[in-house]
């Protein structure tokens, strides 16, 4: 069996789109999935299949939050060693522990690709944060104090955009990479 991790996006957040992970376990467990763990309460899920296509292990997961829970959550699947091997390339700016930084790592959720994601958001603001493109993913830090003002902070929940990517912190990935 293959270990995965789904990134279920916009879950419990400002009370919307709640899912209480105590009943998400047992939903993914259904599906045939087995030593599952969620993290967090935000829709990190941990789990092993000997299905090794993540886009049917992905729309799996979509089709049961639609039906048990009634919600249409995108979602997004990667095998634990391809998120090994991601987080390996990060670049040296990144998932430091400078506390005045916020590094986040950007998961876009195809079909949407990172070129049309970065069209779409433009350039970095300069001096306050940064990116590295790695595959679909983008490595992403921002000045914690002046995030307001940095461009991909403002443009990445924005409607058109919000929908083809989830965002998770550093700390959080190299916690869910270890389940």
């Amino acid at each position: 069996m293959k270990r995965f991790i789904a990134l279920l996006r916009g879950i419990n957040i400002s009370g919307r789109n709640r899912i209480a992970m105590a009943d998400l376990k047992p939903a993914v467990e259904e599906l045939g999935y087995e030593n599952v763990v969620t993290h967090l309460n935000s829709g990190n899920v941990i789990f092993s299949s000997n299905e090794e296509n993540e886009t049917v292990l992905t729309e799996n997961i979509k089709m049961m939050l639609d039906r048990r829970f009634a919600m249409k959550i995108p979602v997004f699947v990667i095998g634990c060693d391809e998120l090994e091997s991601l987080l390996d390339k990060a670049p040296d700016w990144w998932g430091t522990d400078d506390k005045n930084i916020y590094d986040n790592l950007i998961f876009v959720i195809p079909p949407a690709d990172v070129q049309e994601l970065c069209k779409k958001i433009g350039a970095p603001t300069e001096g306050l944060e940064q990116i590295q493109i790695s595959g679909n993913a983008v490595f992403w830090s921002f000045d914690r104090q002046k995030y307001a003002k940095a461009n991909w902070w403002k443009r990445t929940a924005e409607a058109g955009i919000g929908e083809m990517i989830t965002i998770r912190t550093a700390n959080t990935l190299r916690k869910i990479v270890k389940m």
